[in-house]
């Protein structure tokens, strides 16, 4: 009887639990400010895959600069997109003197200002510097058995000797993704995390 209740829990308890990755800042770049960063149709060079399908790190690092101070070897990310979207830490605002808005990757309507510069020449943004939001990549099938939905809010608790619960967690589905939820690294230190983390999914 024990054995079956246990595995009865195991089964209701598992799949709230998920792993944790941890990023430090870095940016993704448009192909057109590829090109005047490094050269005319350059190709960033892949060094290792990242959790999420098709993402990857780049050798290539740059310097973001405003007019308080600069930061170096900030890594490119691919594959490109549509629009350049830096994404730093939270202290890093006292570091450059910006005010980078906590947002959701992609949303950099009225975000900050921030310069790139390259090798061969620097790219100045009107907008696209974040603080990103923590938050959950999700397919389909992972919200149903975590009986979430897209753009839901959520609590993860983590377990060790700086246990704590990460409040407005954002839930972002799609079937692209690869179940994991992305912290940056002074979250991550907040909490003691480092590879190999994992948390519970706590519903708000």
């Amino acid at each position: 009887m024990k054995l079956k209740i246990s595995i009865l829990l195991y089964y209701f308890i598992e799949p709230m639990r998920l792993s944790i990755g941890i990023s430090n800042r870095h940016l993704h770049l448009s192909q057109e400010d590829a090109n005047t960063l490094f050269w005319a149709n350059y190709e960033c060079k892949k060094i290792k895959d990242l959790s999420q399908p098709g993402q990857y790190a780049c050798e290539e690092a740059v310097t973001i600069k405003w007019p308080k101070g600069e930061i170096w070897g900030v890594r490119v990310l691919g594959p490109y997109r549509k629009f350049t979207q830096v994404e730093i830490l939270a202290g890093d605002n006292y570091k450059l003197g910006t005010k980078a808005p906590l947002r959701e990757s992609g949303d950099l309507e009225g975000s900050e200002s921030i310069e790139i510069v390259g090798p061969y020449g620097k790219v100045c943004l009107t907008q696209g510097l974040i603080v990103a939001q923590r938050h959950i990549h999700m397919t389909v099938a992972d919200a149903k058995d975590f009986w979430v939905e897209n753009e839901q809010i959520v609590s993860v608790k983590v377990s060790g000797d700086r246990a704590l619960v990460f409040q407005n967690v954002v839930i972002r589905v799609d079937d692209k993704f690869a179940l994991d939820m992305h912290i940056d690294t002074e979250e991550g230190n907040a909490a003691g995390l480092g590879m190999g983390a994992w948390g519970e999914l706590v519903k708000e």
